[in-house]
């Protein structure tokens, strides 16, 4: 392979990795992904001299770090609200997110509308997440859905919904439904597998790691 073709082929790339990132759900992955795009892409323009789209890839890159920096430097301030399944809010939450829930939570169904445990996570009065869960003993809880909408899908809203649940004297989450896209989350908030297939969270051990 000739050096011409290796050139084109770093510009192909990083054209591919700008484009890849505007289909990304997450706004810190995308910003990411972007971010190494672009300066693949400004390498290639400076190669063969194409200053002013090199110029232009100098100013996204600034751009996403610049937003990088905000994401990460801004404190989320979350709210927790208990709610029911069947108020209006709550249900038309439900119906504009469900295909992306059904991405995730396969398993979701009408079932849990008979839940006894629904809360609402808001992050600056805007919906981060809905927690809906069935009590299993005084301080257990088996999750059927802990779904967070794609601007929020980090551990900070999780993590808060987690200290808020200590607080209220919950010491154990199960998840028991199939969710294979879920798994990454729980295992990096601190979710373990059991014998039995079942996902259990520890909320004193896991708050004590974090």
């Amino acid at each position: 392979m000739d050096t011409k073709m290796m050139i084109e082929l770093v510009g192909y790339l990083g054209s591919a990795l700008v484009v890849i990132s505007m289909v990304m759900t997450s706004v810190v992955k995308l910003r990411v992904v972007n971010t190494v795009g672009s300066a693949i892409f400004m390498g290639y323009a400076l190669v063969i001299g194409s200053y002013p789209t090199a110029l232009m890839n100098l100013f996204l890159i600034g751009i996403n770090v610049y937003q990088l920096f905000r994401l990460f430097r801004n404190q989320k301030e979350y709210t927790l609200v208990s709610v029911n399944l069947r108020e209006g809010y709550v249900s038309h939450f439900i119906k504009s997110n469900l295909e992306d829930i059904r991405i995730w939570f396969p398993a979701f169904s009408e079932q849990s509308l008979q839940a006894d445990t629904v809360y609402l996570v808001c992050c600056e009065n805007q919906p981060a997440g809905l927690f809906i869960a069935e009590k299993t003993g005084p301080d257990e809880l088996n999750i059927l859905l802990d779904y967070a909408t794609p601007t929020y899908r980090d551990t900070s809203a999780g993590r808060y919904l987690y200290d808020q649940l200590q607080e209220k004297g919950y010491k154990r989450l199960l998840f028991r439904n199939l969710a294979p896209k879920h798994v990454t989350y729980m295992e990096k908030v601190g979710y373990r597998k059991n014998e039995r297939g079942e996902y259990v969270l520890e909320l004193e051990r896991s708050n004590s790691r974090s």
